[in-house]
Protein backbone atom coordinates (compact mmCIF):
# COMPACT_ATOMS: atom_id res chain seq x y z
CA UNK A 1 0.00 0.00 0.00
CA UNK A 2 1.32 3.26 -0.80
CA UNK A 3 2.18 5.46 2.34
CA UNK A 4 0.55 8.43 2.85
CA UNK A 5 2.09 11.48 3.80
CA UNK A 6 1.05 14.16 6.98
CA UNK A 7 0.02 17.84 6.04
CA UNK A 8 2.37 20.75 6.19
CA UNK A 9 3.26 22.83 9.00
CA UNK A 10 0.76 25.37 9.37
CA UNK A 11 2.58 28.79 10.21
CA UNK A 12 1.56 30.88 13.39
CA UNK A 13 3.37 33.96 12.25
CA UNK A 14 5.44 33.72 15.34
CA UNK A 15 8.56 33.29 14.49
CA UNK A 16 9.71 32.12 17.83
CA UNK A 17 7.05 29.41 17.59
CA UNK A 18 7.61 28.25 14.28
CA UNK A 19 11.20 27.87 14.93
CA UNK A 20 10.81 25.97 17.92
CA UNK A 21 8.22 23.94 15.76
CA UNK A 22 11.27 23.39 13.19
CA UNK A 23 14.03 22.31 16.10
CA UNK A 24 10.95 19.50 17.27
CA UNK A 25 10.94 18.88 13.56
CA UNK A 26 14.72 17.80 13.58
CA UNK A 27 14.72 15.31 16.65
CA UNK A 28 13.17 12.73 14.31
CA UNK A 29 15.94 13.15 12.38
CA UNK A 30 17.44 10.98 15.68
CA UNK A 31 14.45 8.77 15.79
CA UNK A 32 13.79 7.82 12.20
CA UNK A 33 15.61 4.51 11.33
CA UNK A 34 16.82 4.20 7.96
CA UNK A 35 14.18 2.08 5.72
CA UNK A 36 16.85 0.07 3.73
CA UNK A 37 18.62 -1.66 6.83
CA UNK A 38 14.57 -2.32 8.05
CA UNK A 39 13.46 -3.27 4.78
CA UNK A 40 16.61 -6.27 5.37
CA UNK A 41 15.69 -7.18 8.92
CA UNK A 42 18.87 -5.21 10.15
CA UNK A 43 18.31 -5.12 13.81
CA UNK A 44 18.23 -1.30 15.24
CA UNK A 45 19.65 0.14 12.36
CA UNK A 46 20.86 3.40 12.82
CA UNK A 47 19.16 6.54 12.02
CA UNK A 48 19.24 9.40 9.52
CA UNK A 49 21.05 11.40 11.48
CA UNK A 50 23.79 8.93 11.99
CA UNK A 51 23.86 8.52 8.58
CA UNK A 52 24.75 12.31 7.75
CA UNK A 53 26.83 12.82 11.20
CA UNK A 54 29.70 10.42 9.68
CA UNK A 55 29.36 11.90 6.47
CA UNK A 56 29.42 15.11 8.07
CA UNK A 57 33.07 13.65 9.32
CA UNK A 58 34.35 11.75 6.43
CA UNK A 59 34.27 15.29 4.25
CA UNK A 60 36.18 16.60 7.00
CA UNK A 61 39.02 14.17 6.44
CA UNK A 62 39.57 14.83 2.91
CA UNK A 63 42.90 15.87 1.32
CA UNK A 64 41.35 17.69 -1.30
CA UNK A 65 42.51 21.09 -1.33
CA UNK A 66 40.27 22.40 -4.61
CA UNK A 67 36.67 21.44 -2.31
CA UNK A 68 35.04 24.18 -0.04
CA UNK A 69 35.33 21.61 2.89
CA UNK A 70 33.05 23.44 5.53
CA UNK A 71 30.33 24.00 2.71
CA UNK A 72 30.59 19.81 2.00
CA UNK A 73 30.28 19.77 6.07
CA UNK A 74 26.98 21.25 5.78
CA UNK A 75 25.95 20.13 2.67
CA UNK A 76 26.29 16.55 4.48
CA UNK A 77 24.24 17.39 7.38
CA UNK A 78 21.49 18.90 5.48
CA UNK A 79 21.29 16.74 2.71
CA UNK A 80 18.51 14.44 4.07
CA UNK A 81 16.51 17.31 5.87
CA UNK A 82 13.79 16.61 3.88
CA UNK A 83 13.22 13.36 5.52
CA UNK A 84 12.88 14.21 9.11
CA UNK A 85 9.46 12.78 9.83
CA UNK A 86 7.01 14.61 12.19
CA UNK A 87 3.68 16.70 12.21
CA UNK A 88 4.70 19.25 9.84
CA UNK A 89 4.83 18.06 6.14
CA UNK A 90 7.69 15.56 5.64
CA UNK A 91 8.57 12.55 4.28
CA UNK A 92 10.42 9.75 6.03
CA UNK A 93 12.65 7.47 3.92
CA UNK A 94 11.66 6.83 1.12
CA UNK A 95 12.90 3.82 -0.67
CA UNK A 96 12.80 3.11 -4.59
CA UNK A 97 10.43 -0.19 -3.59
CA UNK A 98 7.93 1.72 -2.93
CA UNK A 99 7.15 2.76 -6.25
CA UNK A 100 6.95 6.66 -5.95
CA UNK A 101 8.67 8.34 -9.45
CA UNK A 102 11.63 10.29 -8.86
CA UNK A 103 9.78 13.26 -10.04
CA UNK A 104 6.88 12.53 -7.57
CA UNK A 105 9.62 12.47 -4.61
CA UNK A 106 11.50 15.94 -5.99
CA UNK A 107 8.23 17.46 -5.54
CA UNK A 108 7.68 15.98 -2.09
CA UNK A 109 11.08 16.67 -0.78
CA UNK A 110 10.96 20.05 -2.25
CA UNK A 111 7.45 20.58 -0.86
CA UNK A 112 8.79 19.57 2.70
CA UNK A 113 11.84 21.92 2.18
CA UNK A 114 9.93 25.11 1.42
CA UNK A 115 7.92 24.61 4.80
CA UNK A 116 10.37 24.11 6.74
CA UNK A 117 12.06 27.31 4.80
CA UNK A 118 9.82 29.79 4.27
CA UNK A 119 6.70 28.71 6.76
CA UNK A 120 8.56 27.25 10.08
CA UNK A 121 11.97 29.80 9.57
CA UNK A 122 10.31 32.98 8.36
CA UNK A 123 12.89 32.92 5.04
CA UNK A 124 15.98 34.28 7.38
CA UNK A 125 19.25 34.02 6.04
CA UNK A 126 20.02 31.40 7.85
CA UNK A 127 17.34 29.14 6.44
CA UNK A 128 17.93 30.34 2.65
CA UNK A 129 21.67 29.43 3.70
CA UNK A 130 19.64 25.93 4.36
CA UNK A 131 17.69 25.88 1.77
CA UNK A 132 20.93 26.69 -0.96
CA UNK A 133 23.11 23.77 0.47
CA UNK A 134 19.87 21.52 -0.28
CA UNK A 135 19.37 22.59 -3.72
CA UNK A 136 23.00 22.42 -4.53
CA UNK A 137 23.41 18.67 -3.34
CA UNK A 138 19.62 18.14 -5.39
CA UNK A 139 21.24 19.47 -8.57
CA UNK A 140 24.68 17.83 -8.07
CA UNK A 141 26.92 20.02 -10.46
CA UNK A 142 28.84 21.50 -8.47
CA UNK A 143 32.17 19.72 -7.08
CA UNK A 144 31.15 19.69 -3.83
CA UNK A 145 27.90 18.40 -4.44
CA UNK A 146 29.52 15.52 -6.26
CA UNK A 147 31.80 15.16 -3.32
CA UNK A 148 29.40 14.76 -0.72
CA UNK A 149 27.10 12.62 -3.02
CA UNK A 150 29.88 10.18 -3.18
CA UNK A 151 29.95 10.50 0.66
CA UNK A 152 26.41 9.49 0.42
CA UNK A 153 27.19 6.40 -1.04
CA UNK A 154 30.60 5.47 0.60
CA UNK A 155 28.52 5.90 4.12
CA UNK A 156 26.11 3.45 3.04
CA UNK A 157 28.87 1.00 2.10
CA UNK A 158 30.59 1.81 5.44
CA UNK A 159 27.05 0.90 7.09
CA UNK A 160 26.74 -2.35 5.16
CA UNK A 161 30.19 -3.84 6.00
CA UNK A 162 29.57 -3.00 9.34
CA UNK A 163 26.28 -4.59 9.68
CA UNK A 164 27.83 -7.80 7.79
CA UNK A 165 30.14 -8.64 10.60
CA UNK A 166 27.95 -6.90 13.78
CA UNK A 167 25.46 -9.37 12.72
CA UNK A 168 27.39 -12.15 10.53
CA UNK A 169 25.08 -11.80 7.62
CA UNK A 170 25.71 -14.19 5.09
CA UNK A 171 27.50 -12.06 1.97
CA UNK A 172 24.99 -11.69 -0.38
CA UNK A 173 22.45 -10.14 2.01
CA UNK A 174 23.57 -6.74 1.97
CA UNK A 175 24.96 -7.01 -1.38
CA UNK A 176 22.83 -4.63 -3.00
CA UNK A 177 24.17 -1.66 -1.17
CA UNK A 178 27.89 -2.14 -2.19
CA UNK A 179 26.89 -2.34 -5.53
CA UNK A 180 24.73 1.23 -5.48
CA UNK A 181 28.08 2.00 -3.81
CA UNK A 182 31.51 1.41 -4.94
CA UNK A 183 30.79 1.47 -9.01
CA UNK A 184 29.51 4.65 -8.58
CA UNK A 185 32.06 6.24 -6.43
CA UNK A 186 33.85 9.08 -8.71
CA UNK A 187 35.67 11.62 -6.51
CA UNK A 188 38.92 9.92 -6.40
CA UNK A 189 39.93 10.39 -2.67
CA UNK A 190 36.61 8.25 -2.10
CA UNK A 191 36.79 5.91 -4.86
CA UNK A 192 40.62 5.01 -2.53
CA UNK A 193 38.57 5.22 0.57
CA UNK A 194 36.02 2.62 -1.32
CA UNK A 195 38.58 0.57 -2.64
CA UNK A 196 40.20 0.07 0.80
CA UNK A 197 36.97 -0.96 2.33
CA UNK A 198 36.46 -3.45 -0.42
CA UNK A 199 39.51 -5.18 -0.22
CA UNK A 200 38.47 -5.41 4.21
CA UNK A 201 35.61 -6.95 3.07
CA UNK A 202 36.98 -9.42 0.52
CA UNK A 203 39.58 -10.40 3.18
CA UNK A 204 36.88 -12.29 4.63
CA UNK A 205 36.59 -14.78 1.51
CA UNK A 206 38.43 -17.74 0.89
CA UNK A 207 41.97 -16.99 -1.58
CA UNK A 208 40.27 -18.62 -4.68
CA UNK A 209 37.15 -16.64 -4.41
CA UNK A 210 38.61 -13.30 -4.73
CA UNK A 211 38.02 -11.17 -7.16
CA UNK A 212 38.90 -7.84 -6.82
CA UNK A 213 37.91 -7.05 -3.86
CA UNK A 214 35.10 -4.49 -5.77
CA UNK A 215 32.30 -7.30 -6.74
CA UNK A 216 32.69 -9.83 -4.50
CA UNK A 217 30.12 -11.67 -5.83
Amino acid sequence: MRRTFPPPYTPTNDPDTDRLAFFHVLERLKTQKRTGWIDHNVPNPESISDHMYRMAVLAMCTSDATLDVPKCVMMCVVHDLAEAHGKSFALGDITPREGIPKEEKRRLEAAAMHNFVHDMLHATPAALRIEALWKEYEEGETPEAKFVKDLDRLEMALQAREYEKVHGRARGDLQGFFDSSFPYLRHPEVRHWGDTLALERDADLPVGARVDGRDGA
